[in-house]
């Protein structure tokens, strides 16, 4: 376990590192929003609001943490494969890309206090778009992104009410640049310009969770997450570069009054229990997009929103086989990105997924595999349509640290 969970670090290392997509939707804004949520939410459909489980940490609502118990120090770390296909009516591409996708640990501060602390990525730019006119040639590429660090607690107000909140760092680099090739010929010239920006800020999100115990199997809990928007602290740049292969200069202008911004995001879900076996939830979420502004532009984006539903079955809680302690997950959502082109919404996302949770044998970890079809479906015919297939594979060591042996 101590390999996996080291193993597990310094794949997260990398991934902080490189580029996770090719998508040249990443040409607008911060790039592709990261799908964040835990090895379970991944094979669920995403859904995160409502989930309570105390064996697997959800850091999408912070008050979901008081779910651990006292002796238990959980560890959690994911990672993801994908293959994308990318087409436009005419040209077809394939692209294939790994991706860090979070590391977390959570355990209990006292009976009515929980703490989690972890890293996950915000956001992804990676494309390169090539153009040939009679002219000259253009190159459009971008990449970058931005990563998250956060610290958590969650509080238990009473029996059935818990609150909590996530306090993050935001921080990283995105590049956007169009490289000009005049003719090719012994004087031609290229122009490059880079637009840079550097992030460095804060995010916050504050959560609460309501459960019920309907009788003896049946549980319900309602759950709603809010992050304010706000301004975020940055450093832009343009970069340009003129030369060819006897002549050349670069110039770079620092701009120190461009508005970049974040979105408030309300987010609720339900989920229901049954026995310890069925869990089922629905999740909504709204991002306001389009009241952020990007580089001083203040008509970027749209408003994003995701509807998702997922279930999770467990045939036998008691443990008689190992087949009846699997976890079989499935789920879908709906989803319309923040990305805009030509005035108006450029895309919408719809997905399914399904996993298996396998716990470890004479252990209470579980490694969980989910297996996520994601179809974008630009809103033009000339807009780019995104197919992508996408394995998730997350581990969770869940032991018992704080427990006190006696000696007789």
């Amino acid at each position: 376990m101590t390999l996996l969970a080291l193993a597990l670090m310094v794949l997260s290392g990398v991934g902080v590192a490189q580029n996770n997509t090719n998508s040249p939707y990443t040409r607008y804004g911060y790039g592709q929003l990261s799908d964040q949520g835990s090895g379970n939410s991944k094979g669920m459909g995403g859904i995160a609001y409502g989930l309570r489980d105390g064996s697997q940490i959800n850091f999408v609502n912070p008050a979901s943490y008081t779910a651990v118990d006292s002796l238990t120090f959980i560890f959690d770390g994911g990672i993801s494969l994908q293959n994308t296909n990318f087409s436009n009516g005419t040209l077809k591409k394939n692209a294939k890309n790994s991706s860090f996708d979070y590391i977390t640990m959570q355990f209990r501060a006292s009976k009515w206090a929980a703490i989690s602390l972890g890293m996950l990525p915000y956001s992804n730019v990676g494309y390169t778009m090539s153009s040939v006119r009679e002219i000259d040639g253009v190159t459009y590429s971008g990449d970058g992104g931005l990563h998250q660090l956060y610290a958590g607690v969650g509080f238990k107000l009473w029996k059935d009410f818990s609150v909590g909140a996530n306090f993050s760092y935001l921080w990283g680099d995105i590049t956007h640049a169009v490289n000009q090739v005049f003719p090719s010929d012994a004087s031609a010239f290229t122009l490059t310009r880079g637009d840079v920006v550097s992030v460095s800020s804060y995010k916050l999100d504050f959560g609460a969770q309501y459960t019920k115990q309907l009788g003896l199997k049946h549980r319900a809990t309602l759950g709603v997450v809010f992050s304010p928007g706000h301004d975020i602290n940055n450093d832009a740049y343009t970069q340009t570069t003129l030369g060819n292969s006897s002549y050349g200069y670069t110039q770079s202008v620092r701009d120190t009054a461009v508005t970049c911004g974040i979105p408030s995001t309300l987010g609720v879900g339900a989920t229901y229990v049954y026995d310890n076996r069925l869990t089922v939830g629905m999740d909504f979420m709204l991002q306001k997009w389009s009241d952020v502004s990007f580089m001083n532009d203040k008509n970027a984006f749209c408003d994003r929103t995701k509807i998702a539903v997922g279930a999770e079955f467990r045939p036998d809680p008691m443990g008689r086989t190992y087949l009846g302690v699997v976890k079989y997950r499935l789920g879908a959502y709906y989803s319309q990105p923040y990305y805009k082109m030509e005035g108006e919404r450029a895309a919408t996302e719809f997905g399914v997924t399904a996993g298996l949770g396998f716990p470890v044998p004479m252990a209470r970890s579980l490694i969980s595999v989910s297996a996520q079809y994601v179809r974008t479906k630009g809103r033009k015919s000339h807009f780019l349509d995104e197919n992508t297939f996408r394995i998730c594979i997350g581990i969770t060591f869940n032991e018992r640290w704080f427990l006190k042996s006696k000696v007789q």
